[in-house]
Formats: C-alpha cells, structure tokens, sequence
C-alpha cells in the first residue's frame, strides 16, 4: 500500500475527529455525530467505513429494537491516539502563528 494512501486516510479532517473521539472510549453513531461539528451523516457513515476498513475501528451491532451500534478503537487504532493528540497540541501551540502568517500573505496578494 502507497504511503500516500495511508496517509490520505489518518490525515483526512474527519478521520482525525473520529479517531481522536473514540479515544475516549466507545460511542454509538450517534453520540460521535452530536460531538464532531460539522460533519453530515453520510460523511461520518463513510468515514467509519473507511476506519473499519483499514482495521482501526470496530463496530458492533446488537440484536435490540432498535438495533444499537457502537463503535470502538482496535488496537491498530489506538496507536493513533499519540500522534493526533501531538498534532492538536502543535495545532493549539501554533494557531495563532498560522493566523498571522495567513492575514501577511493575504495582505500582500
């Protein structure tokens, strides 16, 4: 598998939030809905797909009426938790720096 492609899946915005949501444990479709803003029930379905695909999270369906599922980091996923947390670290350390450096460039086109 191209490094690419791999990197295309763990870096992608909402596979980053998915990720670092279930770092806090399981959460049923909807839960992880209510807490990622923004993101469209089609996007987290495709998105938890994709996840479940690459063996980084698991779901689990349970034979209720209403069917429920949840959703929970495999191992693999877990091993992500370190790296996203240092990246939110670095994007809150440096935030305003980026903002900074936009509104120069933007000044100056």
């Amino acid at each position: 598998m191209a490094m690419s492609d791999i990197l295309n899946r763990i870096g992608d915005k909402w596979s980053v939030m998915v990720v670092a949501r279930l770092g806090g444990g399981t959460q049923r479709f909807s839960e992880l809905r209510r807490s990622i803003e923004g993101i469209s029930q089609r996007m987290l379905t495709l998105t938890l797909r994709n996840l479940e695909r690459d063996g980084l999270v698991t779901r689990t369906v349970y034979p209720e009426i209403p069917p429920r599922v949840e959703y929970a980091l495999t191992e693999l996923g877990e091993t992500l938790i370190g790296p996203i947390n240092a990246l939110w670290a670095w994007a809150e350390a440096h935030g305003q720096d980026i903002e900074r450096a936009r509104s120069r460039f933007d000044a100056a086109q």
